[in-house]
């Protein structure tokens, strides 16, 4: 007998399922909440995955009136932690039936202004990292259903925001190094104007300050290999107490910092400890690798989008910055003996 290719439609999963389609299109759609039972909604989905169902989004998008496409405005395409951040969207959107437009926008580069000739037109809503925020205005973006990741929930003009917890990851950084005896650092921090990064020092300085005979010291570098490199060898050679403790505002920053202090002929971490924050996958590519805070790019991901979902549905996001760990490796130890 001859296979059908007839595509399986909503009344056969429904059959399948042993419900309505009224009960089918709740699931799909995920508006089922209160309405059905998680044990129907599995099943559903089960019986939509075993025929291999795909709802006709052509049709309900001329019924909605909807693309069901987002967009997700990041400060760059080749940085490890957006495309993790992308993957996560991505992945809870094509749960849903969206799917996900990418626009970088960092400084100088990046593609034609407006990707599309109306954003609006195109795209049911936004996600924009703050250090992306400016490329906004530019497409638009800030007039429609907007999340905004890592950014502060006192300035986001109205819009939802999902953060991780940067402020405990800081604070596990700065007990780690305080508990092994350090108490002077120098913080290689970020030269980006960004919330995130203004998180990162307020707290160090927040953990170190009731700290007998702690001090901080600043300087700002690109994020880039060069950068730290040239800001963390200009401040350990210039003249005054030499820091115990290198707390860096991102990986990338603590790879830089490694080649300086080995060309002024400093071990990590005999001479000096090491922390970054993200946790990419050069953190233990380097040598000793890195301790440094693990951020969940894809998991930060997922609750963008998810965030996205309910204000498209008029619901409250989820509330709550997502958990970031320490992870303690060998870029740390006891400050040396005087």
């Amino acid at each position: 007998m001859a296979r059908s290719n007839t595509r399986p439609t909503s009344r056969d999963v429904a059959q399948a399922a042993g419900v309505s389609q009224a009960a089918v299109s709740l699931v799909l759609g995920d508006k089922w909440r209160g309405r059905v039972s998680e044990t129907t909604a599995e099943r559903v989905r089960e019986a939509a995955r075993t025929l291999g169902y795909r709802p006709n989004l052509a049709a309900r998008n001329l019924r909605l009136g909807h693309t069901r496409t987002v967009l997700l405005v990041v400060p760059a395409l080749t940085t490890e932690f957006f495309a993790g951040v992308y993957t996560g969207a991505a992945r809870v959107a094509s749960e849903h039936g969206f799917g996900v437009v990418l626009y970088p926008s960092p400084e100088g580069i990046g593609p034609a202004p407006d990707p599309f000739a109306s954003a609006q037109a195109a795209l049911d809503g936004v996600i924009a990292s703050s250090m992306a925020a400016d490329a906004l205005t530019t497409i638009r973006g800030d007039q429609l259903p907007l999340v905004m990741l890592d950014s502060d929930p006192e300035g986001s003009h109205g819009a939802a925001t999902v953060n991780l917890d940067i402020a405990d990851g800081v604070r596990q950084v700065a007990e780690h190094l305080l508990d092994l005896g350090h108490r002077h650092f120098l913080h290689l921090a970020a030269d980006v104007a960004s919330w995130t990064f203004e998180v990162r020092a307020r707290e160090l300085a927040a953990r170190t300050a009731g700290v007998p005979d702690a001090t901080v010291r600043t300087v700002h570098a690109p994020i880039s290999i060069e950068g730290a490199l040239a800001a963390t060898e200009t401040a350990l050679t210039t003249p005054g107490p030499r820091p115990t403790a290198l707390v860096c505002d991102d990986d990338k920053l603590a790879a830089g910092a490694y080649k300086a202090l080995r060309r002024l002929g400093l071990r990590i971490p005999d001479d000096i400890s090491v922390t970054g924050l993200d946790d990419l996958a050069l953190a233990t590519a380097i040598d000793p690798e890195l301790t440094t805070v693990r951020l969940d790019a894809e998991l930060f991901g997922e609750h963008g989008m998810r965030a996205l979902l309910a204000v498209l549905e008029g619901r409250e996001p989820e509330a709550g910055d997502i958990p970031v760990e320490l992870v303690v490796r060998g870029s740390t130890a006891p400050p040396p003996r005087p």
